[in-house]
């Protein structure tokens, strides 16, 4: 016969198994419900205020896409030296557009400090400039151009003065 040493040590039964498995459970549980509650804390899901009124208006936004892209137009915006801008405006035959009227807004890429609107005026066939003052670093162009029969053009440009 053989004797089974007795050492009175611990003993792992399954009602430790059962206590470490529902500890574990209850851990992964307590963690997800914290982190869901921060995540809901600090941001809602909520990116506007009005989304549908937002949904109307980028339908419309893609529909003067749609239009301008099917004028043809190009626009290439340059800083001027003296604090200036010059934009170029061609068809789609690489001709000058003439006739517009254009507006531009210039703000800076981080900041809506020093935020300035200008109107271009045209000094050659296609050629359309504006002198906003003395500018120095780096701007975001916004322009709207419109001509006589209502077609519309938008375009977006970063420039840089030195």
């Amino acid at each position: 016969m053989t004797d089974i040493p007795q050492n009175g040590g611990f003993r792992l039964n399954g009602l430790h198994v059962l206590a470490l498995f529902v500890g574990f459970f209850l851990v992964v549980i307590a963690v997800n419900v914290v982190f869901t509650v921060l995540a809901i804390r600090t941001y809602p899901g909520q990116v506007s205020k009005t989304p549908y009124e937002d949904g109307v208006a980028y339908n419309a936004k893609l529909a003067q896409l749609e239009a301008q892209s099917r004028l043809g137009w190009r626009a290439a915006a340059q800083a001027q030296p003296d604090g200036g801008v010059a934009v170029t405006f061609l068809d789609g035959r690489g001709r000058p557009v003439t006739g517009l009227k254009v507006a531009a807004k210039l703000e800076r890429p981080a900041t809506e400090a020093g935020r300035k609107t200008v109107f271009l005026t045209e000094t050659s066939p296609g050629a359309y400039s504006a002198r906003p003052g003395a500018l120095s670093g780096v701007w975001d162009l916004s322009l709207v151009a419109h001509d006589g029969a209502g077609a519309r053009f938008e375009a977006e440009r970063r420039l840089t003065w030195p």
